[in-house]
């Protein structure tokens, strides 16, 4: 396959979009609140979308950037569970219960839906919840993931999405899953316990999202969507047709697909090469070129999966946009779309905890390099794509999901609102923010209150600033300081300047002036003791306050 011309895919896929099918469009709807949809992606690379830089064909989103704002600096938790408690509530998800992961949303916190619904809101989600505290049932637990036995609830109902504030709910409870029959997979309360052949969650959250947008055209209030993808979230899963595409996309691997990606975005705008220098690859040690050629075709072929996976994505986003638009609704709505971390360097071994060892029709599911390469991307096969294909997809930034440094954290961020967006269309922002300012944006422009009690628990203030300054093309003061702490992996960002520390053991600090080295290429810890004191202070006293006192006894934190 030979190389797709990067501005001329993005302009084609422009240009499509704004032909998509008007002649049975609805007048739109007059109506002083937007719409508002939150799309959100799983383990996507910073730099997979075409409008930041990648070749992944991604017309329809990449049309939403030609069209609205991009965000260079707005940031997540690093980790899936927590940077949807943080959205969904406006608070650090320590604040609601997600100081590990895999736990129940608390009810120290109202969700974005319970805020607006007392507005007039509809509310409806699809796809990943993730915010459940999921069982085990001992030696029976193999069975169930693999739909060998029944067992309901797959949590605590109470804790389910339409318990949570949404109207309707269609998707999955847990976080991983098997795309042609996931595991978990609810309608509101009630257990999906058969899906057809042709089964890909991907489309099928989508035939619901477009289901509900058409419910709600006629309806005189507006809207609250979360359409949460499980993808391109690990086992790499995608249909034959979008992995054949990308054939040959990959030959030349990771460290040219990260000089080339990086190009492209200083072409865009995105980054300037003397404030975000491009930081060497983290491969493992693994150079292509000293690769075998068995390795190779099996590592370009999980990069082919990766991006088959993103491409039904957007194929998928159109088919929401047209509706928008055929209902007349696509004017007033504010579709804000982003991941919930960097992309994922994991690729497990064996079967376990939220991993399946066997299709519901008893096949074998073989993981990794077990799976021969033709059958990867199929339903018998488990693998993610490794640390190196991680990084060169999180391109300008190092390392990864889990880790507080940019590559885990920075998460791509398209605002697009045709009747309230003021920027110029394509504008990029530099200014900073945080994935729990989306909650408090919804409440501004929903026009909601923030209670201070809900359904007799006391809940906590919330963090998050609204965007609302930025969308009108203001400078937003926004936060003093951010915040970030994962399974020791920690971090705080003040006035230009990140103190951060890699997850597990390695228990060291590091300082970057981000205002001129925003890819954390320059560890200036040394330099400036007075700095680097300061901000080690202020984590250490916020991690106090949080009671994380306790987790660090045996870890070297001056509580």
């Amino acid at each position: 396959m030979q190389r797709r011309d990067f501005l001329k895919t993005v302009a084609a896929g422009a240009l499509g979009l704004s032909a998509l099918p008007t002649a049975n469009a609805k007048t739109p709807k007059k109506a002083a609140a937007p719409n508002i949809m939150v799309v959100m992606v799983d383990d996507m690379g910073f730099s997979d979308l075409g409008c930041y830089g990648g070749e992944i064909d991604t017309p329809n989103i990449d049309s939403l950037a030609d069209n609205g704002l991009r965000f260079t600096q707005f940031r997540n938790c690093a980790r899936c569970c927590p940077t949807r408690a943080a959205l969904l509530t406006g608070q650090y998800p320590h604040e609601v219960g997600l100081t590990v992961n895999g736990r129940t949303l608390a009810s120290s916190g109202v969700t974005i839906p319970e805020m607006l619904k007392p507005a007039g809101y509809n509310t409806a989600m699809v796809g990943k919840w993730h915010l459940s505290h999921t069982p085990t049932l001992g030696d029976r637990h193999q069975k169930w993931l693999d739909h060998h036995i029944q067992h309901e609830p797959f949590a605590p109902i109470d804790s389910y999405p339409v318990n949570r504030g949404f109207d309707k709910f269609y998707g999955v409870i847990w976080g991983v899953i098997d795309y042609f029959d996931p595991f978990s997979l609810v309608e509101g309360v009630k257990p999906v316990k058969q899906v057809p052949q042709d089964y890909y969650f991907t489309d099928a959250i989508t035939d619901k999202a477009v289901d509900y947008i058409k419910g709600y055209a006629d309806k005189d209030e507006p809207f609250f969507m979360y359409y949460a993808h499980c993808a391109p979230h690990w086992p790499l899963h995608a249909k034959k047709k979008d992995i054949e595409k990308y054939r040959g996309t990959y030959d030349d691997g990771w460290e040219k697909l990260r000089k080339d990606r990086y190009q492209r975005q200083l072409e865009l705008g995105l980054f300037d090469e003397k404030k975000a220098p491009l930081p060497d690859l983290q491969d493992g040690g693994r150079k292509w070129d000293e690769l075998p050629e068995d390795e190779k075709a099996y590592q370009r072929r999980k990069m082919e999966v990766h991006a088959a996976m993103i491409d039904c994505i957007d194929q998928n986003m159109g088919r929401v946009i047209e509706i928008l638009k055929q209902t007349g609704q696509y004017e007033n709505t504010l579709i804000l779309f982003l991941s919930d971390n960097g992309a994922s360097p994991e690729s497990y071994p064996t079967p376990g905890y939220d991993r399946t060892a066997y299709t519901r029709d008893g096949r074998k599911v073989l993981y990794n390099r077990a799976a021969p390469v033709e059958k990867l991307g199929s339903e018998t096969s488990y693998c993610g794509i490794g640390q190196a294909w991680a990084n060169a997809a999180n391109t300008p930034f190092k390392y990864w999901k889990k880790e507080s440094y940019e590559g885990g954290c920075n998460t791509p961020l398209i605002v697009h609102w045709p009747a309230g967006l003021k920027t110029t269309p394509g504008s990029i922002t530099h200014q900073s923010g945080h994935v729990m300012d989306i909650a408090a944006t919804c409440l501004e422009l929903s026009g909601a209150s923030y209670p201070q009690k809900y359904k007799g628990h006391t809940i906590n203030p919330i963090h998050g600033e609204s965007l609302k300054p930025i969308i009108e093309g203001k400078v937003r003061q926004g936060h003093d300081t951010i915040f970030f702490e994962h399974e020791f992996g920690r971090a705080v960002i003040f006035d230009g300047w990140k103190l951060v520390d890699f997850s597990g053991p390695r228990e060291q600090w590091e300082l970057y002036h981000l205002e001129q080295d925003l890819t954390e290429t320059r560890n200036v810890a040394a330099q400036y003791p007075d700095k680097f004191n300061e901000l080690e202070a202020k984590w250490t006293e916020w991690a106090k306050d949080l009671g994380l006192k306790q987790r660090y006894n045996n870890h070297n934190v001056p509580f």
